[in-house]
């Protein structure tokens, strides 16, 4: 437990520190967090039949975050963040070299990886963009809320919960739980207004929301993925924590929507 608790201690505040040390030190930490979720799930998923290809994967997530990247702080228009394409095309060329028995396996877990382990963290980048110019608040702001659903979550379950959510998936997560994560995650939410402004109260209540159900929902998938797999964390990078892919779960499917969110209110 005392393990647990200094590597969450250190870990939050080299999280905050990467958002006040301005916009290179943002993309490129968080860019590279996404990098090793990537490398940590084709770990968990490599077996005979499924070997993900890992160089060739991490590469075309390295230039599609170099390129995304560029393209937030303003040095390349968004068009030429495509250039990225034929990085998958040599995924399938490649496999054409390959003696292997189901080689599909491989070149759709090496582009499952990407689309899951990695691309959302290129949404998260871009919430520090989503008004134009950086702003930490936003992406510092939804970690906030995201930290604050699974405290309220774990609390509330811990006080109230007795209603399963997905038993069969997760079999510690209650309804009761679920709805205290959600309602305290909108309580921060409502006081981010007042001391990081960047967004309208109702924004942030929005983010919210989203956070608070596509979180909950992040963490059932990752666990759908691990028991499928039957592994217990995905890997051990954190000690007391397991690896990244498990403490940033949430923000797979969460990140995504809230910055398409922000996308069509402005």
């Amino acid at each position: 437990m005392l393990t647990r608790a200094i590597t969450g201690f250190f870990f939050i505040a080299v999280l905050i520190g990467a958002h006040l040390l301005g916009q290179a030190v943002f993309v490129c930490f968080f860019s590279s967090i996404g990098l090793w979720c990537l490398y940590e799930f084709y770990g968990i998923v490599r077996k005979e039949e499924i070997k993900p290809m890992l160089v060739l994967g991490l590469l075309a997530m390295t230039m599609l975050a170099v390129l995304i990247g560029l393209h937030c702080v303003g040095f390349i228009p968004f068009i030429k963040v495509w250039l990225f394409i034929p990085f998958f095309s040599v995924l399938f060329i490649y496999a054409l070299f390959q003696k292997r028995t189901f080689p599909f396996n491989d070149i759709g877990y090496t582009l499952l990886g990407i689309v899951y382990a990695g691309i959302p963290f290129l949404f998260f980048v871009a919430l520090g963009f989503v008004k134009g110019t950086f702003n930490y608040y936003i992406p510092l702001g939804f970690l906030l809320i995201l930290w604050s659903n699974d405290t309220g979550a774990y609390l509330a379950g811990r006080s109230f919960g007795k209603r399963k959510l997905f038993e069969r998936i997760s079999p510690n997560k209650t309804w009761e739980g679920f709805i205290g994560g959600v309602v305290f995650a909108m309580a921060i939410a409502f006081n981010l207004e007042q001391y990081f402004g960047s967004l309208a109260k109702w924004e942030w209540a929005s983010m919210a929301l989203i956070i608070g159900i596509f979180g909950t929902l992040g963490d059932l998938v990752e666990s759908m993925l691990k028991r499928s797999l039957g592994v217990k964390d995905s890997g051990n990078i954190l000690p007391g924590h397991g690896g990244l892919l498990d403490r940033f779960d949430g923000l797979l499917m969460a990140a995504p929507l809230v910055f398409l969110f922000l996308l069509m209110i402005q």
